[in-house]
């Protein structure tokens, strides 16, 4: 079956997802509505842009909630960075694929069966929060956000009883022991420990691939045809990862 043809095949029943969260929803329509992208076009449901603004909102308060009274101790920088890590756009993307809610996504968007493979294929090589290494999906997160958006609309705006429902298909939630720092902000805070300056080589337009050099030495690349943030972000960590090696070699003075 060709791509373009599979978008229109009608996905599986929506009582499945009941099953997998648990919960039954009094207002089936707020389901069918979570599930429905703009470019479904159905006469009989809006799209899921509304829930997905409610949700985010309803979800940063839950996440902010849970962290403030955790982690008593933890600097308000801290809990925002540690808030941000587990509502982004791949820590969502990541649950909604453990639970395979996207099969049950009405869509029109031929390239969007892709974007997934890729993502799990990425997933595959990361199988933990890869904090900027792989593409997520934007419309995995949006379907995790509308389904929470439903949620909390059902429950008549709970947010105990919403937490209920949704806080097994958020683990694992990154805990303060692993939240790492973005590949990029590593590289650059262990170049001005060490007292180096890098450069960037950019050969993304012609074949996806981004070098950084410390003094004329290649000491990283990253590789990432289809968006060129990504192939920064992984020549940085490869940087970072060369770095000791760097170091050892020019006694941490860049010579």
């Amino acid at each position: 079956m060709k791509e373009s043809e599979s978008s229109h095949v009608p996905p599986p029943s929506l009582a499945e997802v009941e099953e997998v969260m648990g919960y039954s929803f009094g207002n089936k329509e707020l389901l069918k509505e979570a599930f429905t992208l703009g470019s479904y076009k159905a006469d009989d449901c809006k799209s899921y842009e509304r829930l997905e603004y409610l949700g985010e909102a309803v979800l940063n308060h839950l996440i902010a909630k849970l962290h403030y009274l955790s982690y008593a101790d933890m600097a308000p920088g801290e809990l925002t960075r540690l808030c941000a890590a587990n509502v982004d756009t791949e820590a969502l993307a990541r649950a909604a694929l453990k639970y395979n809610l996207h099969k049950f996504l009405r869509h029109r968007k031929p390239l969007l069966h892709r974007q997934i493979q890729e993502f799990m294929e990425g997933i595959e090589q990361y199988p933990s929060h890869s904090h900027g290494m792989i593409d997520p999906p934007k419309v995995l997160a949006d379907l995790l956000e509308s389904l929470i958006g439903a949620i909390f609309i059902d429950t008549d705006s709970s947010i105990d009883s919403t937490w209920e429902v949704i806080k097994r298909l958020l683990q694992p939630l990154i805990k303060p022991e692993n939240l790492k720092l973005h590949p990029v902000a590593k590289f650059n805070e262990a170049c001005q420990k060490m007292g180096v300056k890098a450069q960037e080589k950019d050969l993304w337009s012609k074949t996806g691939e981004i070098e950084v050099y410390i003094d004329n030495e290649l000491i990283g690349r990253g590789k990432y045809k289809l968006k060129k943030v990504i192939a920064v972000n992984r020549a940085k960590d490869d940087a970072y990862n060369n770095l000791f090696l760097f170091e050892k070699k020019y006694g941490g003075n860049g010579g």
